[in-house]
């Protein structure tokens, strides 16, 4: 099961497979339940950054040695300073020299996502999900851009299984309001299009539009994608959904604009990266926790009362399956057996 949580919880990332939940909450936990794993944006300090070594210090005697035995003296120059604010080196908002991976070709909506959190950035195009995470992890970015829930269709679970089998550390969230757009090659009017490419979330979302149009609808892999076809072929009896930038990108007009069924189309991204972020004073930080459960009654109510009773505020739940671990028909004695 996945957890997100509004918590500052300082826990580490083991990297495990298992499935979970994802939790949010405003209070921190000092106890970490068994068996689950904190997947969102921090963990514990790194002892690089708070131990130095005895040998680089002073070691000669204080100059108030008045019953402090020299040695004791020498133990206390080398402990390190307690860690400040000041510590802490924070990546500038701009993006400034970042790169960010994403699926999809420029233009896609992923790529918006990217240039509205890092607007400076160098973004990296892949051509599938886990290819954004090796991205990151093959040094070829340094963070990627991942969608996980629309507001209209719901969570997106390939990517929720993507996040359990890969170390990444959510460290970043985006949330992005699509304005679909309907486009087409320059003198082409709406009455003639015959067919409407773009990716089948995209088509979905504006079906009113094309269904008033009467056309076809064809499906690609992303927006950007049908925009780019559309345009590099020369299609002049098809038109596609994508961004207002993959319109200017690929040299075709808009015909209309914000044709979602839905005004309020909003896309949450997270931004992953290697390594995971300090969570600092000043403002509250979302966390996600995974975790397994075993069979038994009560075992999700238990589970959910450890957050219940520390006031943290739980904002999603999502379920996964356990891979390793088959279906079950269960009986009234709550013992089945594997199909």
């Amino acid at each position: 099961m996945a957890l997100e949580c509004v918590a500052v919880l300082g826990w580490g990332d083991s990297g495990s497979r298992a499935s979970g939940l994802v939790f949010n909450g405003v209070r921190n936990s000092n106890r970490t339940p068994r068996k689950c794993v904190c997947r969102g944006g921090f963990s514990g300090l790194s002892g690089d950054s708070v131990i130095k070594s005895a040998d680089n210090q002073n070691t000669g005697k204080s100059s108030n040695v008045n019953d402090v035995p020299g040695k004791l003296c020498k133990d206390l120059i080398s402990l390190p300073k307690p860690l400040t604010v000041a510590d802490f080196t924070v990546t500038p908002n701009d993006g400034t020299k970042v790169r960010i991976s994403f699926k999809g070709l420029p233009g896609s909506f992923s790529e918006d996502a990217a240039l509205k959190a890092y607007p400076k950035c160098e973004t990296v195009p892949c051509d599938e999900f886990e290819d954004t995470f090796k991205a990151v992890e093959l040094w070829l970015a340094d963070k990627a851009v991942l969608p996980i829930e629309n507001s209209s269709s719901g969570s997106i679970h390939r990517n929720y299984d993507l996040l359990l089998r890969h170390r990444l550390h959510i460290v970043g969230e985006v949330q992005l309001a699509a304005n679909f757009c309907l486009l087409a090659l320059p003198g082409i009017k709406a009455d003639q299009l015959k067919r409407v490419l773009s990716h089948p979330q995209a088509l979905a979302s504006s079906d009113i539009v094309l269904t008033q149009l009467g056309v076809a609808r064809e499906n690609v892999d992303d927006t950007a994608s049908a925009a780019q076809y559309v345009a590099s072929n020369g299609l002049r009896d098809a038109g596609a959904v994508a961004s207002a930038r993959a319109a200017e990108i690929y040299g075709l007009n808009i015909l209309a604009d914000r044709i979602q069924d839905e005004p309020d189309n909003i896309t949450r991204f997270l931004v992953l990266a290697r390594d995971p972020i300090i969570p600092r004073t000043d403002k509250l930080f979302k966390t996600s926790i995974v975790f397994t459960l075993d069979e038994g009654p009560g075992v999700l109510f238990k589970a959910l009362a450890v957050f219940a009773l520390r006031e943290i505020n739980l904002t999603k739940i999502e379920s996964r399956p356990q891979r390793k671990r088959p279906l079950r028909v269960v009986d009234d004695s709550n013992n089945g057996t594997a199909k």
